[in-house]
């Protein structure tokens, strides 16, 4: 198990990015520290959700020819409000739902999501080391089209964190 803090000027910040080797396979723990743009919560708060993609790639450095690309890996988290019930819901890879009352604890769910398998135990080589690199982005292709359109154009409709790097060696 490795655990690397990160330290970065982008919009979303990696705090914890770490791979823990389980019985079922590899499981990605992940916390993430942003806030929302003014034009961004306005959008959810009139209705529009808004989606959060943590990405994940595998690849194993090899010296005779290129890495070999292990595993490739998302999960995405939908945040939402309904104005009728005043209600903000976070919804994971479109099966678990919450409700919450307050936007502070809706956005707790999607700045440190749960653990989730990344790899199979047989998809990884035991002992062999592979490159991690870790995402998040606010995911404007899951926008309703005119958003779309509005998140090519305005800087504050990008959130992301970069690619964030770190060594794991399979157990």
């Amino acid at each position: 198990m490795l655990a690397m803090p990160f330290a970065h000027a982008a919009d979303v910040e990696i705090e914890q990015a770490q791979l823990e080797a389980t019985d079922e396979g590899y499981r990605l723990a992940s916390s993430f520290s942003f806030e929302l743009r003014r034009v961004l919560e306005d959008a959810l708060n009139r209705g529009v959700p808004l989606y959060f993609t943590t990405d994940v790639e595998l690849n194993r450095p090899r010296w005779y020819w290129f890495d070999e690309g292990a595993v490739r890996a998302s999960r995405t988290v939908r945040l939402s409000y309904n104005v009728l019930t005043r209600q903000y819901y976070t919804t994971v890879a479109g099966s678990l739902r919450q409700s919450f009352s307050s936007l502070g604890d809706a956005l707790a769910v999607v700045r440190r999501p749960a653990r989730w398998l990344v790899a199979d135990k047989e998809t990884l080589k035991e002992g062999a080391s592979y490159q991690v690199k870790v995402r998040m982005r606010l995911d404007v292709t899951q926008l309703p089209k005119p958003f779309q359109v509005n998140a090519i154009n305005d800087s504050d409709w990008h959130l992301s964190s970069g690619w964030k790097t770190f060594t794991y060696k399979a157990e």
